[in-house]
């Protein structure tokens, strides 16, 4: 498409900045650590709750208002864990994001 006649041209863009292109790379590095971590240790959690409620059979005799304990803990215990994890992972997010900010400004 092109632009109508009498339109000023489009902005030229900036030559690439070595600086900023290696704090960019850094953040995006950062991030992407963080969210393996989170999501590493998360399936770890996961993993191990299903281990042990696999591996302890007396578990399974435990009620709590006729539900067996296991549903309990897979179908309900789960949704605080992911909560804060996900509360914990936009913190730490959000700090990189500041650290990237306030070194881009100076």
């Amino acid at each position: 498409m092109t632009a109508p006649a009498g339109a000023p041209p489009p902005p030229r863009a900036k030559a690439p900045d070595p600086a900023a292109n290696f704090y960019v790379r850094s953040l995006v590095r950062s991030q992407l650590r963080l969210a393996l971590s989170v999501a590493l240790g998360f399936l770890v959690v996961l993993v191990g709750l299903a281990l042990l409620l696999a591996l302890w059979p007396d578990i399974h005799r435990l009620r709590l208002f006729t539900i067996p304990l296991p549903w309990i803990a897979l179908g309900i215990g789960v949704y605080p864990l992911l909560l804060v994890t996900a509360i914990l992972f936009n913190r730490a997010a959000e700090r990189n994001e500041a650290r990237y900010r306030k070194i881009a400004r100076q």
